[in-house]
């Protein structure tokens, strides 16, 4: 394969250097600048490292979005549970409170024993309810189910 011709200056330092090792090489100096350029121009370990970092940063920037997104879901729910909890529950008299905080003592700890039953199963609720189900328009509008208030 015949080469092309390339000439270019360089400053007197940098052709002390190149002469330098061209000597020491015992190699002609257009093969010593041609294997710098070489390697000038192909990616080295650092650059592919670079782009290995850069791919995992982006994959953990999308874990983190996801993430949040996630638990913006999960505190406006619970923000929009709370606000209709506390609009549609009536103040009790105050001769059933202590019967009803006891009450609610023992479905908070239910709540609670549920809760790490479905945690140590592994079930979630985002697993069970697909949001892209919802965001691609595949289905219809949950309906309400009624409160089983016992």
């Amino acid at each position: 394969m015949k080469k092309a011709r390339l000439s270019v200056y360089l400053d007197p330092e940098t052709m002390e250097i190149l002469a330098e090792l061209a000597d020491r090489k015992s190699q002609p100096k257009s093969l010593v600048a041609e294997a710098a350029i070489a390697s000038f121009l192909t990616p080295d370990d650092a650059d592919q490292r670079e782009a290995v970092f850069v791919r995992r940063l982006d994959l953990l920037t999308r874990q983190v979005e996801r993430l949040e997104r996630d638990l913006t879901i999960g505190v406006e729910s619970l923000a929009l549970f709370i606000r209709f909890w506390l609009t549609v529950t009536p103040a009790l008299p105050e001769d059933v409170q202590a019967a009803a905080q006891a009450k609610g003592r023992e479905r908070f700890e239910s709540f609670l024993e549920i809760l790490g039953r479905r945690l140590a199963k592994g079930n979630t609720l985002l697993r069970e309810v697909s949001i892209d189900r919802f965001n691609n328009g595949e289905a219809g509008e949950p309906k309400a189910q009624p409160l089983n208030r016992t």
